[in-house]
């Protein structure tokens, strides 16, 4: 895949999961009744106007990553039914929806991928080599089919397979085969003495996978979000106890995304995954990953992120004492520039040490 689709492909990724983001405190802030005044997919300067829903402007940017929301008085406690002068619970839904949408998102996907990957269908036997010059080579069985019946009798899984075949050694036998859509049938002649190695029909055996039932899925996605989530959580800990190499746990900026994207892209090429559905694997698990990561950045209690915000809440809804509007705005703008810092430092290490998986 060339370079610049790559690119491409990343900035939809990542300008998909920002939108997503922003859809979410866009949601939740006419759920709770602040007036959202703009909804701009990319990021400004303003290109155009697109339209206008309920009194939100739909806006086109001209930097294609994204989108934001601006709700009505989002930083001035005296615009009346503004963001600022909401009650601290309707902040505080707002400020958490986003994260919760890439959480929802990550969890999304990885439901997807579960599904995909599959589990062993333990009733039934699938070919996944065939020796040469064997008996299933000879009449045409080849890797992927799976094995019906025998004799009109039906198959439950390998062990049964091998056991209704060892009662036929020297006997013609008729099998039935599932071949994609199609259902064959072949006669053959389980071998006495085949070679060592190989069984009386010349093949070897597996369960083939079938998509993983929607609620294991779903336990499965829950249970990999909490082990990222956890994991992230104990990140500091374990770089302070030496336990973790710095190198990987050190934050990527969009050239660290597109350097972690592009090796699962090239793995999914590259490795011949069974599963039970045929999906770029790896790829989606970097988008989950990254939808999850997302998440779990901006809910970090700095000012300025989502987190930040909802830490401004706290102490309206703990001790009804509100921290001065002029306080927050102040705090929000120094962070902001301290994060535009902090990002121009991680690229500058994305190009300098480029991120390689541990796969």
């Amino acid at each position: 895949m060339s370079v610049v689709l790559l690119i491409l492909q990343v900035v939809f990724v990542i300008g998909i999961l920002i939108f997503l983001h922003e859809l979410g405190h866009f949601l939740a802030s006419r759920i709770v009744g602040v007036p959202v005044e703009e909804f701009g997919f990319g990021y400004p300067p303003r290109l155009a106007k697109i339209g206008e829903w309920k009194g939100t402007e739909i806006t086109l940017n001209w930097i294609p990553f994204g989108g934001f929301v601006r709700p009505k008085g989002e930083t001035d406690e005296g615009v009346e039914g503004g963001m600022a002068a909401a009650a601290a619970w309707k902040r505080f839904v707002i400020a958490l929806s986003g994260p919760l949408m890439n959480f929802l998102i990550g969890i999304i996907i990885l439901i997807i991928i579960y599904s995909a990957i599959g589990v062993p269908a333990s009733n039934q036997a699938q070919v996944t080599q065939v020796s040469p010059g064997s008996p299933a080579m000879n009449v045409g069985i080849m890797t992927g089919d799976i094995i019906l019946t025998l004799d009109g009798e039906s198959i439950e899984g390998i062990d049964d397979l091998i056991e209704k075949v060892n009662q036929h050694i020297g006997q013609e036998i008729t099998l039935t085969i599932e071949r994609g859509e199609n259902i064959e049938t072949v006669t053959l002649i389980p071998r006495v003495n085949p070679p060592e190695g190989e069984g009386a029909m010349g093949v070897a055996l597996s369960n083939p996978l079938k998509p993983t039932p929607f609620f294991q899925s779903l336990q499965y996605a829950f249970e990999t979000t909490g082990i990222v989530i956890k994991e992230t959580l104990l990140l500091p800990v374990r770089l302070i106890r030496g336990t973790m190499d710095p190198a990987i746990a050190r934050p990527v900026g969009y050239k660290g995304i597109y350097d972690i994207y592009s090796q699962a892209v090239e793995r999914d090429q590259t490795i011949d995954l069974q599963t039970a559905q045929p999906l770029p694997i790896f790829t989606l698990s970097i988008i989950a990953n990254i939808s999850l990561a997302l998440g779990i950045t901006n809910l970090l209690p700095i000012p300025a992120l989502d987190g930040g915000r909802i830490l401004f809440t706290l102490p309206e809804l703990l001790f009804k004492k509100r921290i001065p509007q002029k306080w927050e705005n102040a705090v929000n703008t120094v962070s902001f520039l301290l994060l535009i810092g902090l990002m121009i430092v991680i690229t500058v290490l994305d190009f300098t040490d480029p991120i390689v998986l541990p796969w």
